[in-house]
């Protein structure tokens, strides 16, 4: 079970939930459109998704990506993009079995085919942390990171705990034989200035333990501010080698 492609592309993994992999996921897209045209975003299930009258479910972290990147789809692709979209905000193991609808791994390779045929570059967002389950066989987030085989930038938060976090992905992602191209540390709340070296330190910690590249990026606003402020992103990701890897 192993997706291989001359096509680019990156898995944007999380140490958990809500560390703001959605708004990295929306900066990574904007610069490799940047640098390489033709890259679109892949939210291969998504929880707690919305529903839109005459539409059934939309895909809240998706509809934010491509708005932030400027890019508008068809209704095929967009099934592709998210070939698993459920309403209940919880794992996607439960939310599927709750949905009667259970998660197929090879049904998300066949859409990130059908993608890559079409496009340069993947996005992929995943959901929760790696050991989240998407099925009640055992598979995990882990595994269709290495079936799609693609290079991993992890995203956590900047404080507390996200050392312990961080290390820990690390581990598992290396372990699993995953390329990790960098950590991404996001302040998802506004934080004092007294407190800003704890984070500043839980960055160079997990540099230094975690052999990786890793990138601060400070809290960006509100949900409906971010994509006012994704040219603040762009200038810091445009400053790592994570992009620069991932298209050599």
């Amino acid at each position: 079970m192993t997706f291989r492609t001359n096509v680019r592309g990156i898995f944007i993994a999380g140490t958990g939930t809500g560390v703001g992999k959605t708004l990295i996921t929306a900066g990574v897209l904007r610069r490799l459109q940047a640098h390489a045209p033709e890259a679109i975003v892949m939210k291969p299930m998504q929880t707690g998704a919305e529903p839109v009258p005459g539409q059934g479910l939309a895909a809240p972290d998706v509809d934010f990506v491509l708005r932030a990147a400027d890019l508008t789809v068809d209704p095929e692709t967009l099934s592709h993009i998210s070939p698993y979209i459920f309403a209940t905000a919880c794992s996607p193991h439960l939310a599927a079995r709750l949905a009667g609808r259970p998660i197929d791994i090879d049904v998300i390779l066949s859409s990130a085919r059908w993608l890559a045929g079409r496009y340069r570059s993947l996005v992929v967002e995943g959901a929760g942390g790696l050991c989240v389950p998407l099925d009640d066989k055992g598979h995990t987030m882990l595994d269709l990171i290495s079936a799609l085989d693609l290079p991993v930038i992890l995203v956590g938060h900047a404080g507390l705990g996200a050392i312990n976090h961080a290390l820990l992905s690390l581990t598992a992602l290396h372990q699993n034989g995953c390329r990790v191209l960098g950590v991404v540390l996001n302040d998802t709340v506004p934080i004092e200035a007294e407190q800003a070296y704890i984070h500043d330190d839980n960055a160079l910690v997990i540099a230094r333990l975690g052999r990786a590249q890793v990138l601060r990026v400070p809290y960006l606003g509100p949900q409906q501010e971010r994509a006012s402020n994704m040219a603040q992103l762009d200038a810091l990701l445009d400053g790592t080698h994570f992009l620069k890897e991932a298209l050599q």
